[in-house]
This record gives structure tokens, sequence and C-alpha cells, in this order.
């Protein structure tokens, strides 16, 4: 069983035991959350898509840890004007375990 669940705007595939690398939720480790976002729901054999959502189901997760990603440089130049800039950032995630796809 699968759903596909919609949070903060990216659709992630959820199973029962999957680690989902999302963008940072303000909340703390160890914290259960839960979305209600589902846009489809697969069992073995049925699917059920939902308009936009499906009623009733729920994708609940646990937030196992806060972590940045690699440095992204950003360099800007114009040549023969003088002009350099160098930028970077590293971006925030939230790493999640699914444990339950239900009501």
């Amino acid at each position: 069983m699968y759903a596909l669940v919609d949070i903060k705007g990216k659709q992630y595939r959820a199973e029962k035991g999957a680690k989902l690398k999302v963008d940072r939720i303000q909340s703390k480790t160890g914290d259960r959350i839960e979305f209600d976002t589902v846009l489809l729901l697969s069992d073995d054999d049925r699917v059920e898509v939902g308009t936009p959502f499906v009623k009733g189901i729920k994708v609940k997760a646990t937030i196992e840890d806060h972590v940045s990603d690699k440095k992204v440089t950003v360099y800007k130049m114009k040549r023969r004007k003088g002009y350099r800039r160098t930028k970077g950032h590293r971006q925030k995630y939230t790493l999640l375990t699914v444990d339950d796809i239900g009501k």
C-alpha cells in the first residue's frame, strides 16, 4: 500500500516505513505529524484518486532529523565589466519516517 501525498507544494510517494526528505518543517525532532493532503491511495488491487484529495485518509509520520544539503555556490559575472559576485546557500530539509497510512 502506498499513497501520493502533497507536502508543502511537492508530491511524495509514501509507504509504511519509508524515509522522506522534505522541505524544512518547523517542528521538533521526535514529533508526530499528520498529512491529510493525500492525492492518491493505492492498495494491492485498487487505486483511489482524490478530487483533489482522498477524503478520510491521513499519512502519519515522525520527524527524525533536520539536516542541511551540500552548499550550492552561485557565481555571476559580466565579461569586461569588472562585475563578479559569489553567493551560496545550504538548503534545509527535514527527514520523515512514515508510520502509518489510513484513517
